[in-house]
């Protein structure tokens, strides 16, 4: 079986490169692929760079060119449910676009002619999510993911995207991947690790946190392949 895995920035698929051997490397429209086995299944991994738009071409190229069957994707999100502390892992259980906006029309916020507001993510993945989650004793919670192309650093903002979809955290990328990926019929999963959150030190270090975050991330997703393998 060929899985996708995706971040959307280098250092979240590093730690992932570094547990395989013999990693084979493709470049195709202006992004760099790499494919490597692990156990029985056939892994493609990349970076998308940031936003909807290069996340929903890398998807869409993991599937149609390298054949991905299903899509596993790790990255940092911000809080926006107060529950939710730096260092925190979620599993998206349905994601949304809080920027997509043709409400003159009468449509809802983030729903498009066609479309839908809400993405839902694999049953059967967030189940092995759960599995994965047990044997490494993490608590992995779950909730409703909000995507835009906007880094939104504005309270009132998180507020209002917290009401409008109830959502729990939010990111760039996810919704993207998400269409993308139910579009083809391909089960796909979404993991962030929260970065920043309403009660975040003035003093935080994003950068060590990504590092830190990417390598704990990078376990978990290797959690998930070992079952995957297992129960295929």
């Amino acid at each position: 079986m060929v899985i996708g895995i995706m971040g959307a920035m280098p250092e979240e698929i590093d730690p992932i490169l570094k547990r395989l051997d013999d990693v084979q490397k493709h470049e195709f429209a202006d992004n760099v692929y790499y494919t490597a086995l692990y156990g029985s299944l056939d892994l493609v991994i990349a970076y998308s760079k940031i936003g909807k738009v290069f996340s929903a071409l890398t998807a869409a190229t993991m599937i149609e060119k390298f054949g991905v069957r299903k899509m596993l994707f790790s990255g940092v999100a911000g809080a926006i449910n107060p529950e939710l502390k730096i260092g925190d892992l979620i599993a998206a259980t349905k994601l949304c676009q809080h920027d997509l906006d043709i409400t003159a029309f009468g449509h809802p916020y983030g729903y498009v002619p066609e479309g839908k507001v809400y993405v839902e993510a694999n049953p059967r993945l967030l189940e092995i999510a759960a599995v994965a989650a047990n044997r490494q004793d993490i608590r992995l919670k779950r909730g409703i993911i909000a995507t835009g192309d906007q880094f939104v650093a504005n309270a009132e903002r998180k507020e209002w995207i917290g009401n409008t979809f109830k959502a729990d955290a939010l990111e760039m990328e996810g919704a993207a991947v998400a269409v993308v990926c139910d579009a083809s019929d391909v089960p796909f999963f979404i993991l962030r690790a929260i970065s920043d959150a309403a009660d975040m030190d003035a003093g935080f270090d994003f950068d060590a946190f990504l590092h830190s975050s990417s390598a704990k991330s990078a376990e978990f997703i290797f959690a998930m392949l070992d079952e995957i393998d297992q129960t295929q």
